[in-house]
This record gives structure tokens, sequence and C-alpha cells, in this order.
């Protein structure tokens, strides 16, 4: 599939990639987003909370599966910003909250990853067993952008219902990704990651203080220590890199086979050269790349609080369903 054109072009200090990273975290604010919690019990007695919002009184025949980044939830600005846009014309969002991230603490030692499908696939799977949409669309924002790359490509055998899938700025080289984040220039973002997850992990350290020591968590410096130490072994890798390694979603996106699309901004400060799949995308009829000149990291501001990637997803979405 050729590259796609993009028309975004916002104004001028959001032609700035970190200027467009910050601001929607600190001053968007959407409102009036209504969402019902649903807890949805996994095969190994763990949970996944998923956050309903309805586009009318009346049950849609069209669902959109939305997933969050890195230490993100349903309740974030930029999850919400979809759920408001796609609910308004008529379609219904379920906002997954993966494990550990909804608020209450899981049951099981594991957590999530940027490449744990099994647990998108139990979500889904128990969705159409429940609700029986006709229409399923999945979207990922970052990490969750990742996963739902990696979902769509791993050649499972996908349910009827799904018909189209986007992604947002996904890091679909994860050690490409690290190291983009590793720089000088990211250190506030990747500072900000480290704290987050390290109080996650001494949570963690409460329930399973026989998996993990208070110190081992004291010397984590880095996002690549925390995955050396708990995210990899946690999920069954023998270290960071074989967990990047194994779930990357690059590596699974010739084989897509419904209409996806990935928005990465080229000044997306989180993402390293690796990230642009343009020669998988070629490769791919299926996968449509479009690669703004703006945007920063889920940044796509528009001045009617209605972002650009928005808008492009629901559109995407209409155009093949």
């Amino acid at each position: 599939m050729p590259i796609l054109d993009s028309s975004y072009c916002p104004s001028f200090f959001f032609k700035n990639g970190h200027f467009a990273t910050i601001y929607p975290n600190f001053f968007r604010a959407v409102k009036n987003v209504v969402q019902q919690r649903e807890r949805v019990e996994l095969p190994d007695d763990d949970f996944i909370a998923v956050d309903w919002s309805f586009g009318s009184t009346i049950k849609s025949e069209k669902l959109a599966v939305i997933v969050h980044g890195l230490e993100g939830n349903a309740q974030r600005q930029y999850m919400l910003g979809l759920t408001a846009h796609l609910t308004t014309n008529g379609w219904d969002v379920a906002g997954v909250n993966l494990r550990n991230c909804s608020g209450t603490p899981n049951r099981q030692y594991r957590s999530y990853t940027a490449g744990v499908t099994e647990d998108l696939d139990a979500v889904i799977s128990h969705i159409i067993a429940k609700y029986a949409y006709a229409t399923l669309g999945l979207c990922g924002f970052s990490l969750g952008g990742n996963l739902v790359l990696k979902y769509l490509g791993e050649q499972r055998k996908l349910p009827k219902s799904i018909k189209v899938g986007a992604a947002i700025s996904a890091p679909c080289d994860l050690y490409d990704s690290l190291q983009a984040l590793n720089a000088a220039k990211n250190s506030i973002y990747s500072k900000r990651f480290l704290k987050h997850l390290k109080a996650k992990l001494y949570e963690k350290q409460l329930a399973f203080p026989e998996r993990l020591s208070i110190a081992d968590i004291d010397g984590c410096r880095s996002l690549i220590a925390v995955d050396d130490l708990y995210t990899s072994k946690a999920h069954g890798y023998t270290d960071a890199m074989a967990y990047y390694k194994a779930c990357s979603s690059k590596q699974f996106l010739t084989r897509i086979e419904v209409p996806t699309l990935l928005v990465n901004a080229a000044n997306d400060s989180f993402l390293g050269s690796k990230c642009y799949p343009v020669v998988e995308a070629k490769n791919n009829s299926n996968l449509h790349l479009e690669i703004p000149k703006y945007g920063g990291h889920v940044g796509f501001y528009l001045p009617n609080n209605v972002y650009y990637h928005e808008q492009r997803i629901l559109d995407f979405l209409e155009a093949y369903v």
C-alpha cells in the first residue's frame, strides 16, 4: 500500500513535537463522557476492567475496542477524546484497562506488556459472546497500538466481526523506541514513566515479597532495568531484550489481513527510525501508514477539541464497515 499523504498541519506552537506531546496531558479537558465499568474475568483467575460508553440509548451494531498506552487507563484524555468522538458518531466504545491499570491491583504476579495479546483476545471473546456486535474495530495508542497491531498480525483466526484496526503513535520496534526514550531530550518522559512503573512494582512487592525485593526495585535506574527485573520475567521471557524481540509488532505487520491504519508522527520523540514501517506498509495492501510531519506522541491537536487522529480513526473505521 502506498504511504498515505497527510493533511495535518497545526498552528505554530503545535509544530513542536514536545509541546504537542505535553499539551493534551495537562490542558486538554474532555467532558461529558459517561462510562460504565464491567470486570472481565480471565482464565488465570485475574481480571481486566472494561469501561463502556454508548452512542445512544439503543445499542449500536458497531463497537470500537480501544487500548491505552504505557501506564495509562481508559480515563486518560486521549482515550476519552476518541471515546467522545466515536460515540457522538454512532459507535459504542469499550475502553480496555490493561491489567493493573484500572485503579484496583490485580490478583496475579504478572501485569501487562506491549505484547500480551491473549488478554486482549480474552476481552474480545467475552464481548462477542455476551454482546454480539456485528462490527468491531480495534484501536490502540502507543503501547496499546503495538498490542493491537501484534494481535491483528499474529495469524490467529480472528473473529469475523473484527473488520478494521487503527494504531496511533505505536512503537512498532520496542527496543528502538526504548533507545529513543533514553535520549537526553526525552529525560522528562522517561523519568516520569520510571517513577510510575516503580510505584507499581512496590505495590507488587507487598503482594509477592518472595518474588520481588525492595532492594531490587530501588536498584532500577532505567526503563530497561524495570523490564529486565520484572516485565520480562513475569511474562515468561529471559530478559528485556528477549521481551522486546518477541513483542515488537513490526515483525507481524505484513501478516495483517484486515484494513489497518497506523499514524506515527515524524517528530514523535518516543519513536526511533525503525518505528516507521514503510517497507512493511508497501508490502501489505491492508496496512495504511500515515506519517504526518507534526503531531508528537499522541499530540495531533486541532482547535475544536476533536483531534486529528480522532477524525482519521472515525473516517477509517467508517470506510471499512
